[in-house]
């Protein structure tokens, strides 16, 4: 399976169509990709970075994680499972509006998109299980993450108030992203 052949047959979906029909899509499981999303936000086929930044813009929109915890890249008549060594997705950089109550985060992902910390995207510190490495992500949609390279972390740590938790403020609520102590 190329690339090239799953952006023609998601055709000429716009980015919002695709992230609005992907729920609907429910094709049977064509098979496995050769295709890794690593750590550091390449997506690799075959082995190579796939070198055109639009197809993989594209394949961001196309691409969910379903309740077995796979990640697959789906279209209206195809499903290919691949390989997500992390998140899928990074966010770079974050943006700050307003202040105190008022004040909205937003982060910018790896594939250009601008998200608010809310309630529908909201921001979850976790750990990697093996360290005690911080794991921030920001929930994209359904099962898609972005995790905050730590450029971006470290500007949120800044902003941290509060008394027993660490956390900012975003959208009139209180994300937390560590405990004193």
């Amino acid at each position: 399976m190329e690339p090239d052949h799953i952006v023609k047959s998601v055709g000429n979906h716009s980015k919002e169509q695709c992230a609005s029909s992907l729920d609907k899509w429910q094709p049977e499981l064509t098979g496995d990709m050769d295709l890794v999303i690593t750590r550091d936000g390449k997506w690799v086929y075959e082995g190579h970075p796939i070198p055109r930044e639009s197809a993989t813009r594209l394949f961001s929109t196309i691409l969910r994680k379903e309740e077995d915890g796979e990640f697959y890249l789906v279209t209206p008549v195809e499903k290919w499972r691949i390989q997500v060594e992390d998140t899928p997705l990074l966010a770079h950089s974050l943006t700050v509006r307003e202040e105190g109550q008022e004040q909205v985060l937003s982060v910018t992902t790896n594939m250009g998109d601008v998200i608010d910390i809310s309630d529908e995207h909201p921001l979850i510190v976790g750990q990697y299980p093996d360290s005690d490495e911080p794991r921030p992500v920001v929930m994209v949609r359904k099962g898609v993450e972005a995790r905050l390279v730590s450029n971006a972390f470290y500007e949120l740590v800044k902003l941290a108030d509060g008394e027993t938790w660490h956390g900012v403020q975003s959208r009139g609520k209180f994300w937390k992203i560590g405990q004193h102590g």
